[in-house]
């Protein structure tokens, strides 16, 4: 018996939403970055984007457990000596509550040209509103 290999035409993409109100922020990014993956499919091949594309809503609402509101930092440096700048998770939930997420989701993810390629089909949003309706994303439970 041979191994099953997928191929580009047995890909099928489908459009989920995700409601992150009250869940708590790592078990949602794991959750996510499986389904972004393709981790729940049976012909899974971890060389190919597999996943689907994941819309998550009321990403300001999510559930920060412990005290990572305030202990939890952020850095990014801007290329200059002394250009190291950091940012308490507190702070970067109120200006920027998708960032959060998504550096989440993206940590899970490989690091290489697929995970650039699996981050681009996360969609996420602060409101209870999207732009995705056209697509008609599955709610997830």
């Amino acid at each position: 018996m041979k191994t099953f290999s997928p191929s580009g035409k047995d890909i099928t993409r489908d459009w989920v939403v995700v409601d992150a109100s009250d869940k708590v922020l790592g078990r949602l990014a794991s959750m996510i970055a499986d389904r972004l993956r393709g981790k729940h499919k049976p012909e899974f091949a971890p060389h190919m984007d597999m996943g689907d594309f994941v819309v998550v809503v009321n990403v300001d609402k999510v559930k920060i457990t412990g005290r990572k509101l305030d202990q939890k930092m952020y850095y990014r440096h801007s290329g200059y000596i002394g250009g190291l700048k950091e940012t308490v998770m507190k702070d970067m939930m109120a200006s920027k509550p998708g960032d959060v997420l998504v550096k989440a989701v993206k940590g899970m993810l490989p690091k290489n040209r697929l995970g650039r390629q699996l981050i681009k089909k996360l969609k996420v949003y602060a409101g209870e509103a999207h732009p995705h309706t056209a697509q008609q994303p599955k709610p997830l439970a």
